[in-house]
């Protein structure tokens, strides 16, 4: 048998390396430090209602992981905004949407699931009387979000319905806007 007989190909499902995914639950699981994480975005006002947040860099496991991604953030014309990105809501709806994605890969990937189209669509209302002020028994943001997982791949109805509930159970940002997150503000004027 020669070198090159003897390398295996990784298993890779819906474009994610199941080895490397199996190695990260693996190590986290034997070395839980190793799965600690420290996110952090910056962000600045450019003008208007216009802002951009600056990415630069991730903690995983102690380990500085550098990180160069910018977002550009604004409100519609009609909320006094420039119209040229999406706004704080839409950014939140998404980030919701994509850690779900992510949950619903990664979890019919260790389960062998092929994965043919995966979409996910939230709504929310906000009333703006509570966002102006204008009546404070109005709730200033959303009370709820609707969403619906449509979901298409070679598993079963009953291979779909587990995974949809383990991504319930697991996704970060579905925890985040689930359950109550304490804020700890700090103000620095000048």
């Amino acid at each position: 048998m020669n070198e090159l007989s003897q390398i295996t190909a990784p298993n890779i499902i819906n474009g994610l390396n199941v080895d490397d995914l199996m190695g990260l639950i693996n190590g986290v699981s034997a070395e839980p430090a190793t799965g600690a994480t420290v996110w952090s975005v910056s962000t600045a006002w450019q003008d208007q209602t216009h802002s951009r947040s600056k990415v630069s860099q991730v903690m995983i496991g102690g380990e500085k992981v550098s990180r160069d991604f910018t977002i550009d953030i604004d409100e519609p014309t009609e909320l006094g905004g420039g119209n040229a990105f999406a706004n704080p809501q839409e950014y939140l709806i998404a980030a919701l949407n994509a850690c779900m994605t992510v949950g619903y890969v990664a979890q019919c990937s260790v389960r062998g699931i092929t994965i043919e189209s995966l979409e996910i669509t939230t709504e929310g209302d906000i009333d703006l009387r509570g966002f102006l002020g204008i009546d404070p028994d109005v709730a200033n943001g959303y009370e709820n979000l609707r969403y619906t997982v449509n979901i298409k791949g070679d598993g079963t109805d009953e291979q779909f319905a587990e995974v949809h509930d383990v991504v319930m159970a697991t996704s970060p940002n579905f925890h985040n806007l689930a359950t109550a997150v304490e804020l700890r503000p700090t103000l620095v004027v000048g």
